[in-house]
């Protein structure tokens, strides 16, 4: 009696353990790991647990578009994004993703609420929201507003850029601009219509886009 009682005791331990250990999993070869769970113990490393990055370098992902990060981690998975500040982190961390947890993680981040980031100077914002509103008519550069939203929120793959880190931003464009380390997008034409001042205006304003908008 006393042996299967321990037999029982052993197996209810190992079930509780498993259970636990699933519940603070970083192993993203295990599909049965909850998207949330990596969304807090691998994601949030970098990008937070709740989507708003303090780091410039890492994207902010509260509030962003579900299809956007499903395509993103998708492109990474299948390394068609090779931008060095994406391929160094993201190859590695999305290959064995499936396609459940990916859209787990997409679901994750979109539910989260964007906080507002750092200001700018009062001119740069003001020539931000020019080019965001009204674009760059004399270069033929169509308004960001078109594709992303009155409030810079996105629109489906189109990505949410309200309080996005400028840098960040910044490093986006230039990659459209010079490379073709991303797969190509309306954004690989629209790049290459914009100097270098008026990239830091626009991607200015957005990183203080008000909340009032």
């Amino acid at each position: 009696m006393k042996k299967i009682f321990l037999t029982l005791a052993v197996g209810l331990a190992a079930a509780s353990s498993g259970c636990s250990n699933l519940e603070r999993s970083r192993d993203l070869a295990n599909p049965n790991v909850p998207p949330a769970v990596t969304a807090v113990q691998v994601c949030s490393n970098c990008h937070g647990i709740d989507g708003n990055s303090v780091s410039p370098n890492f994207p902010r992902l509260a509030g962003q578009q579900p299809a956007y990060i499903i395509a993103q981690l998708e492109n990474f998975r299948g390394q068609h994004r090779s931008d060095p500040a994406g391929f160094e982190y993201m190859w590695g961390l999305s290959h064995h993703l499936t396609d459940n947890q990916i859209k787990g993680l997409a679901e994750y981040f979109a539910k989260q609420v964007p906080q507002p980031n750092a200001p700018v100077d009062a001119q740069k914002m003001a020539a931000g929201k020019e080019i965001y509103e009204k674009g760059l008519p004399a270069k033929e550069a169509p308004p960001c507003i078109a594709c992303h939203g009155p409030k810079a929120e996105g629109l489906a793959t189109f990505p949410r850029l309200a309080n996005q880190h400028q840098d960040y931003l910044m490093k986006q464009l230039q990659v459209f601009q010079r490379t073709d380390q991303r797969p190509n997008t309306p954004m690989t034409q629209i790049a290459h219509l914009i100097s270098h001042e008026e990239m830091e205006a626009v991607t200015g304003y957005l990183q203080a886009f008000p909340n009032d908008k």
